[in-house]
């Protein structure tokens, strides 16, 4: 038998072994093999996802970031306009300058905010009545109201958004943390994506390893269900006979392996099948949400049919970053669904009636157990939205301009950071450009971004590319 028909054999023992007995089947299998393309860059490491020291002390050990997918708008929510009241139903003044929008809106009229303000806490954060339950956490957020990024429209701007770049290819920033940090808990994925009433825009590209090895990809849970299949070991298949059919397959890979010294797709492979066996023991108890006391279930919101999804999610989350899983991604109404270009008052009630409740519950669930301090929660979505109308009742895409907020994990709280001008297109005091807000994040998790670099076709890459400046008011 020659080099190819060995290598052949092997894979197809490793399909089938894995099929048969590692647990995961189905969507989690195929997760699994993505891993075969992602990989890169060779990795000496027997274990690239040990744990790896810090560059400096970080303020945080996880994250958890709340992505509202489809761009929910800033001017109704954290940033309230009163000059939008005033230039009501008039065209936008030649002042603001005319921005080239993504359904070509700008010569639309202004429309103003139809919900109720007020200012919470000592901080006297303002927050819209669409968020009455995150309000009451208004002195543990830092608002930062001056965000802007480089797309247009949803596929490009939530890819950079997660990756830094509009254009596919680039790695996560889990994937950066995993590759920065390693695991802390080896016996679950350390990324983990949440996903609920459809796919993600923009798909795997969004949490992928990019150039980096294909081991620090994130994991996709289902959307529906239990979010992982399979995990109970086979009746059939002995314990003994399954660590002895990773080991042979383990040595196949590594034989086959020594003349592609370059190539980690095998390692990638291997890490994912030991990961699946381990888990076959630690996920199960992880996801089992029937171990939360109905109070704590209640406070997320899972008695409610509109909240129960994403309550659900967060609950997980909690789960998750608590067992010491890195970085956890829970999208709200993924597949762009806060994209509200007509009907802002229906989409945004509905999203916003599925969110705050839950969102509420994570912060009050992360600090009653001391969790908090070292989890750092991130609110957003890809962009914001536009302060003229799009068919009378909507809202267009606005990158130039919107609203993100973050609380624990170093952050320091009680804080409102940088405006929008007076109607809420553009960013003009303290602007913070998504490159920065994506080295901050990795500076609370102890990692200067101008340090963490892989280097891929001749050049050091690191997660903002040649910019990004740290936000350093918002932490303490």
């Amino acid at each position: 038998m020659d080099m190819t028909e060995q290598h052949n054999e092997a894979w197809r023992s490793r399909r089938d072994f894995l099929r048969r007995t590692s647990g995961l089947g189905g969507l989690a299998l195929s997760s699994l093999l993505a891993a075969d393309a992602l990989s890169a860059a060779p990795s000496k490491e027997v274990n690239p996802l040990a744990m790896k020291a810090p560059h400096h002390a970080p303020k945080a050990k996880s994250v958890i970031w709340l992505f509202m997918e489809g761009g929910p708008s800033h001017i109704d929510t954290f940033d309230p306009k009163p000059m939008l009241e005033k230039l009501a139903g008039q065209p936008l003044p030649a002042s603001f300058g005319k921005p080239v929008t993504a359904m070509g809106t700008a010569n639309n009229t202004l429309m103003p905010s139809k919900r109720k303000w007020k200012q919470y806490g000592q901080s006297g954060t303002w927050v819209s009545d669409w968020y009455n339950h995150v309000a009451q956490h208004a002195d543990d957020l830092a608002v930062v109201r001056s965000c802007w990024a480089d797309g247009l429209n949803h596929v490009g701007s939530v890819c950079q958004m997660n990756t830094g770049s509009i254009l596919g290819g680039r790695p996560s920033m889990g994937a950066w943390t995993l590759y920065g940090l390693g695991a802390a808990n080896q016996d679950l994925p350390a990324f983990v994506v949440l996903a609920d009433e459809k796919p993600v825009t923009g798909g795997p590209k969004n949490w992928s390893s990019g150039f980096l090895p294909g081991t620090y990809q994130g994991t996709l849970f289902r959307r529906d269900g239990a979010p992982i299949l399979y995990l109970d070991t086979p009746e059939t298949v002995g314990a003994k006979q399954q660590r002895s059919k990773l080991d042979l397959i383990g040595k196949l890979n590594r034989q086959f392996s020594q003349q592609k010294e370059d190539d980690t797709d095998l390692q990638a492979r291997l890490n994912s099948y030991e990961l699946a066996y381990r888990m076959q023991s630690a996920a199960p108890e992880a996801v089992d949400l029937t171990q939360e006391s109905e109070a704590t279930k209640k406070l997320y919101g899972m008695d409610e049919e509109r909240t129960a999804k994403y309550g659900s999610n967060l609950l997980l989350a909690r789960r998750l970053v608590e067992r010491g899983v890195r970085f956890v991604e829970a999208y709200c109404g993924s597949g762009s669904l806060w994209d509200a270009h007509t009907d802002m008052e229906g989409n945004h009630s509905k999203w916003c009636g599925a969110s705050d409740k839950p969102i509420a519950g994570l912060l009050t669930d992360l600090k009653a157990r001391g969790l908090l301090d070292e989890t750092l929660v991130v609110w957003g979505g890809e962009f914001g939205r536009t302060p003229f109308n799009e068919q009378g009742d909507g809202r267009d895409h606005n990158p130039w301009g919107f609203t993100i907020w973050m609380a624990g994990g170093g952050i320091k709280p009680g804080q409102t950071l940088g405006t929008t001008d007076e109607i809420g297109l553009r960013a003009v005091d303290r602007p913070v450009h998504v490159h920065d807000i994506h080295a901050t994040i990795l500076h609370l998790l102890g990692l200067n971004h101008l340090d963490l670099t892989y280097m891929h076709n001749g050049r050091a890459e690191r997660p903002t590319i040649v910019s990004g400046n740290l936000i350093k008011e918002l932490y303490s």
